[in-house]
């Protein structure tokens, strides 16, 4: 240990000042500041990159509008007020005109920006060509120290595309080819020259995993692990027992370097103590001529010879634990510092995924695809995990055979928390149209759902199982001004994304369309 931080060790004596007194100057008491050694690396990364801009957005107040506020309730006539980047009203009619910028949407409606919690927009950017392939790093079953924010390309053509239907915010996330496929970052759709400008200051990251076919059957062509199930979930808990292990070792490495360290400090103010009342006594023993300070000033002086004061040493003490980004990732996942996201379509997948989650003692945040979510939504519901799916994909592969377009209905009438999300670069510039289809689907076959649920479905539920549920998905006072205004009814096909605001700016203005990217920049 090289000492350096023990810097912060503060030792401070106190004393009675020594004069020629009658009786010898008492003890002077020594006051101690403990120290802290370093925390574990994962326990102190930032949630923000210090790259995020600087919001500076004008005074916007849209009226006229049919306002939902994206957790089912709505305002038929009303208005919202933008300033500096945040909402600042929102209520009936139209609202404080004051030095703001008017903007009618009369006709019109008004929602949260949509957040899609899967997606791969610049990772997987357009065009599709080998040279942008940049979602699976396919070299080991657990790459947890890859992280998303380091291969998202921001010029991505995709991202405009996505914000014209109406999505503010994104996951992006690895693929699914590995058991533990990395990090995952959440990322407001503004334009910037990197993925960190872009970053949505505060959110903290996800850890894509995957279960099921995919893994064990890159890995199987391989002729390597996992090519079962059973190798899926061995390498899974092999990966989190070292996770456990590194947490362990940290907090024991704290423990004894916190007591050593406090050691030495207290008997450097032992010391300093004893040192100063040395000299006290010696002081005094010169200055005093009463009849009894001979005889304690030499009793004082034989036990001064017997006991030299030296002064204490530090012992070098053990190294803090090896680094380990992959090790460190799931570390940050057990203690909730990264979100778990698990790619899982079986019912039985999930199950088993649950069971491994209780038994490492990590949370999983959401399922992602779970097209049989509505086979265990009861318990999904009580774990309070979110269901991000689809509205009706199914049967491309096995795992999807038994996915049903009801699903999304079914784990909100349990009490759960669905999510309709993309996984696509199509389908994120619909996210409205799909929330609508699997709204319908469940109407049609009888499930009971409030009116205003589907918005939830892809506002207010992904803003929670990003971790980001107090700044966006709802318009209300102090959030975030990610807005949509609506040609019409959001539920409707015939309906467009007319004006969408990312932190009060205009991003996307239907009548003024201009291009982000090369690729998409006329000649």
């Amino acid at each position: 240990m090289s000492g350096r931080w023990l810097a912060v060790v503060a030792l401070v004596v106190t004393s009675a000042c020594a004069n020629a007194s009658k009786t010898p100057p008492p003890v002077s008491p020594a006051k101690m500041a403990k120290v802290d050694p370093p925390d574990a690396p994962w326990r102190r990364e930032a949630t923000s990159t210090g790259w995020e801009p600087k919001i500076d957005a004008p005074k916007i107040l849209i009226r006229g509008a049919r306002v939902l506020i994206g957790d089912g309730r709505e305002i038929s006539n009303g208005h919202v007020l933008m300033e500096g980047g945040k909402i600042v009203a929102v209520g009936d009619g139209d609202g404080d005109p004051t030095g703001a910028e008017l903007v009618d949407a009369k006709g019109k409606v008004v929602t949260p920006g949509l957040i899609d919690t899967h997606s791969h927009l610049g990772v997987y950017p357009m065009p599709r060509a080998a040279a942008h392939s940049d979602g699976n790093e396919i070299t080991a079953p657990n790459t947890a120290e890859v992280r998303a924010i380091d291969a998202f390309w921001p010029n991505d053509p995709g991202i405009p595309r996505a914000l014209a239907g109406g999505t503010t915010t994104i996951q992006a996330l690895p693929g699914s080819a590995n058991l533990i496929g990395g990090r995952g970052v959440t990322l407001k759709l503004r334009k910037a020259t990197s993925s960190r400008a872009m970053h949505f200051s505060g959110a903290l990251d996800g850890l894509k995993m995957a279960c099921g076919e995919n893994p064990k059957r890159v890995y199987g062509r391989q002729k390597r692990a996992p090519s079962t199930r059973m190798g899926n979930l061995a390498g899974q808990r092999a990966a989190f027992l070292k996770a456990r292990r590194l947490i362990r070792d940290w907090d024991e490495w704290r423990t004894g370097e916190a007591d050593r360290v406090n050691a030495f400090a207290e008997a450097r103010a032992d010391h300093a103590a004893k040192s100063q009342q040395r000299t006290e006594r010696e002081t005094w023993c010169a200055e005093t001529n009463a009849p009894t300070a001979d005889t304690k000033c030499k009793k004082w002086q034989k036990s001064w010879e017997k006991e030299p004061l030296d002064a204490p040493t530090l012992e070098p003490g053990k190294p803090p634990p090896a680094r380990n980004l992959a090790t460190e990732t799931l570390a940050a996942a057990i203690e909730g510092k990264v979100l778990v996201h698990v790619h899982c379509y079986r019912s039985d997948d999930m199950v088993n995924m649950m069971a491994l989650a209780d038994e490492m003692g990590f949370r999983i945040r959401s399922f992602h695809h779970a097209l049989e979510a509505y086979k265990v939504r009861a318990e999904l519901a009580r774990r309070k995990i979110a269901v991000s799916t689809w509205a009706d994909w199914w049967g491309f592969k096995l795992e999807a055979y038994d996915g049903i377009r009801e699903n999304a209905a079914l784990v909100e009438a349990a009490g759960g928390m669905p999510v309709i999300h993309s996984d696509s670069k199509e389908g994120i510039r619909r996210l409205n149209q799909e929330a609508a289809k699997a709204f319908y689907f469940g109407q049609n076959s009888g499930v009971a759902l409030k009116p205003g649920t589907w918005i939830r479905w892809v506002t207010k539920n992904p803003a929670w199982a990003l971790g980001i549920e107090d700044r966006v998905g709802t318009i209300e006072v102090g959030k975030d001004a990610d807005v949509v205004i609506w040609s019409g009814d959001p539920m409707s096909v015939y309906t467009s994304a007319e004006r969408v605001y990312v932190d009060g700016l205009e991003r996307h203005h239907g009548e003024s369309r201009k291009p982000w990217s090369d690729f998409e920049a006329a000649p």
